[in-house]
Parts: structure tokens; C-alpha cells; sequence
């Protein structure tokens, strides 16, 4: 009878990983590959009409037009187009399957100040979310930790591996700083007005913000007789081996959270969110100071703000000469990361130039994120990682992938939800 409850127990559960697994991770290419005839979208404001690419061994050895030699096995792809994997920063992906299940949630630990926490071990390549974002284009994100104030360390993976291992492409590349809010709400449950109001704790928490920030300095160039693992992970803010990513929308606290991370001797320091940045273009100029615009499909947090504002917000900031990076956040973000590609493309009826959105979820991203050397366009030397779709992928109307590659090799577009599709459309195909 045991056997028995072990045999049925190892079928359960075998079904059950059957149900939820991914498509099998692809082979390195084998194959010297040449693709002709696309409209190929370089990723940094070019692009060639009729092209060739060619990539062998993982890695773009030629592009150019229909006048560049083909090699191996060539792919014809007239009328069609061709882009950089689009890439999708500060994402939970991988990091939480079902909300209602904390069980499932890996990307909120306990504590405010917790750098040493690594989001790349706890990333699920094999979640269903992150193989949904393949169909439209999605192929690289930066997993980033959430909740307290100082939220723990992101990592940069491509999305087909077999685990966090194979998909990881930089760790450890940031830490991630959750700026105080100078403005507070009521807890209208406690009876409590729910209008908006100063926050008289704001100066508090800077300040322990700052001695933070000072102590993991000092820890660093002290010979401490015990290991902090918090100050240990803050070493590459110091040292320039990791990004600072800021998280402020008002005007106030995008200045206090800038000069605080400068006194501190944070020199590579990105912001994300901000909302009111558009009001301080010059002062980010000044410091150099690139921005991750939060989902431009959502309404303005003011009253008095233009209704357009998060729709105009990015094309204002490059505009105003600012390196610009979009991203997904917002209510659910990990399954309206799928729409990435989407929020660029809403962007071009604001009156941005289409190479121009597309580079912000490509080249600029990859600048942003410090791996532009391999990925974010199209040029020899690079990682083969890209796709080819029917239309324009900006566009939902014309986003219809044929292939994909990550690093030379030719992914599975296959998800639980083409294959949902595919039932329905059979089963009612013929009526």
C-alpha cells in the first residue's frame, strides 16, 4: 500500500510540473545563420531597409544591406522586421508567481535596510510570467528586489535558462533605494483623514537614510573585527562596481535623494520613477543623472497636473537631454511587462520619433543598466540576441514574432497561452 501512495504521490506530482513548466530552454547555436530582407531596427536610431545579419557562434559577425555576403544557413525574411530584444528593468519577473500566495513571493524580505539580499537566487526561470513575455519580444530584465527602504541587490538575466545560473548575464549589478516620501495620507481605517499632508517624520528618515549611507562607507575602509553583510553588499556603490537606482517621483525628494547619494560618494546613480523629474531637468544634467520612467498607461498622481502628463513625461526628459529607459511599474507590473514594447510605441503619438521610443527600451536601457557592450542593438561583435516580427513591434497590430534568439540561439514562442490560443481557435475554427 505504500508503494502504491508513492507511485500515485510521484504521478501527481509529476503532472503537475508537467502542467507548469516552460518550453525546454534552446541549444547554443550550432549554425552559422544569415537573415535577409527585413527592415532591420538597429536599436540606436538606424535603420537598414532589405538587410543582411549574419551571427555565428552566439555573436552578430556582419550586418549591413542586401549587398553584405550571406553565410550558412540563410533565413529569408522579406517584408518582415528585425529588433533588439526589447529589455524590461526594475521587474519583479521570476520573483513571484501568485500574489495571493506569500509562499510564492520572493521579492519583498523582512527588514528597512537589507543590501545583501540577493534577488537572483530566489529567480524562477521556469514561471509562466516570464515565458509569456518572449512572444513580444521581452527577452532580457533586470530582477529587482522590493519593499523596505534600502530593498536588496538586483541581477540582469536573459529570459530562456534552465535556472537563475544559466540566465544570468550580470548579478549583483545594483542596489535599490526606496526615497522617503515627503507627503503622507491618513489611514482613513484608523478614522484618520485621508488627505494628503506633510510628512513631519520626512527629515527623520532621511537622516537615517544618510547614516546609512555613511556607516557602509566607513565600513569599507575600516578593518571591522566582524563581517556586516548589509555595509559588505553596499562596497560597489563606493567602488563603482554598482549602480545606485533611486526611487523618487516629487521634486523635492528626487533633489534631497540626489545630493544625499553625492555626499556619500555615490557616483553612478540612477533614478526611477520620476514623476516631477520633467521640473528639474537641469539639476539631473548636472549630475549626470539617467531616468527609468515608470508605465506611461496610467492616470497623473496630481490633481492639477496635465492629463497627459505620464504619457509626455519621457519624451520631455530626452528632450531636455536626459539618457531615458522605460519600465513597467505599476499595478501588477509583471504581467503588464508583456506590453513593454507597447508603452514605447505609445510614446510616437506624443510626437516621439520611432527609432527614438524604440531606443528606450533597448540601447538606453542597456547604457542604464551598464550592458550595452553586449546587448541593446544591433552591431557586429554583439550578442545575437533578437527577434523578427511580421510588423511593426511597437504596435500590438504588427508585434507577430516568427523567430527569436537569445545569444545565437533560436527560442521557443511557444506559452501556455499560445497553446490556450490555438485550442480555442481549433475548437471554433470550424463553425
Amino acid at each position: 500500500m505504500k508503494t502504491l501512495k508513492n507511485i500515485l504521490l510521484a504521478t501527481i506530482i509529476s503532472v503537475g510540473l508537467q502542467a507548469w513548466a516552460q518550453q525546454t530552454p534552446a541549444p547554443a547555436q550550432s549554425e552559422t545563420i544569415t537573415i535577409t530582407g527585413a527592415t532591420a531596427h538597429l536599436g540606436n536610431g538606424s535603420v537598414i531597409e532589405n538587410s543582411v545579419i549574419v551571427f555565428s557562434d552566439g555573436k552578430i559577425t556582419a550586418i549591413g544591406d542586401a549587398s553584405t555576403p550571406t553565410q550558412g544557413n540563410v533565413v529569408n525574411a522579406n517584408g518582415k522586421h528585425i529588433y533588439p530584444g526589447f529589455i524590461a528593468p526594475v521587474s519583479t519577473l521570476g520573483l513571484g508567481e501568485v500574489d495571493a500566495l506569500r509562499q510564492t513571493r520572493d521579492f519583498d524580505e523582512i527588514g528597512e535596510f537589507i543590501p545583501n539580499i540577493r534577488s537572483i537566487i530566489a529567480y524562477n526561470s521556469e514561471s509562466k510570467v516570464v515565458e509569456s513575455l518572449r512572444p513580444n519580444g521581452v527577452l532580457l530584465a533586470q530582477v529587482t528586489p522590493q519593499g523596505g527602504r534600502i530593498s536588496g541587490t538586483s541581477s540582469i538575466v536573459q529570459l530562456d535558462a534552465w535556472n537563475w545560473e544559466d540566465a544570468a548575464i550580470k548579478t549583483d549589478d545594483g542596489i535599490h533605494l526606496r526615497w522617503p516620501n515627503s507627503f503622507k495620507r491618513g489611514r482613513w481605517w484608523l478614522g484618520e483623514d485621508p488627505a494628503w499632508k506633510p510628512d513631519e517624520k520626512y527629515n527623520e528618515r532621511i537622516e537615517e537614510v544618510r547614516s546609512y549611507l555613511n556607516e557602509a562607507k566607513a565600513y569599507g575602509k575600516a578593518s571591522a573585527s566582524s563581517k556586516n553583510e548589509g555595509f559588505a553588499a553596499m562596497q560597489g556603490l563606493y567602488n563603482g562596481s554598482k549602480k545606485l537606482y533611486l526611487y523618487a517621483q516629487g521634486e523635492r525628494e528626487i533633489v534631497d535623494a540626489i545630493t544625499t547619494a553625492k555626499e556619500a560618494g555615490i557616483n553612478q546613480v540612477v533614478l526611477v520613477g520620476g514623476y516631477e523629474a520633467y521640473k528639474v531637468i537641469p539639476f539631473l544634467k548636472k549630475h549626470n543623472i539617467p531616468v527609468l520612467v515608470n508605465r506611461v498607461h496610467t492616470t497623473p498622481m496630481g490633481d492639477d497636473d496635465d492629463y497627459d502628463l505620464p504619457y509626455k513625461l519621457p519624451k520631455l526628459l530626452a528632450e531636455g537631454g536626459l539618457l531615458v529607459g522605460l519600465n513597467a511599474k505599476g499595478q501588477m507590473e509583471r504581467m503588464n511587462t508583456r506590453n513593454l514594447p507597447f508603452y514605447a510605441g505609445h510614446l510616437v503619438g506624443q510626437g516621439v520619433d520611432k527609432e527614438t521610443a524604440l531606443q528606450m527600451i533597448t540601447l538606453n536601457t542597456a547604457k542604464i543598466l551598464g550592458i550595452d557592450s553586449n546587448y541593446g542593438s544591433l552591431e557586429v561583435g554583439k550578442s545575437a540576441t533578437f527577434f523578427v516580427s511580421e510588423g511593426d513591434a511597437l504596435d500590438m497590430r504588427g508585434n507577430m514574432l516568427t523567430h527569436a534568439f537569445i545569444d545565437g540561439r533560436k527560442i521557443s514562442l511557444e506559452t501556455h497561452q499560445t497553446k490556450l490560443w490555438k485550442r480555442y481557435m481549433d475548437k471554433y475554427s470550424g463553425n
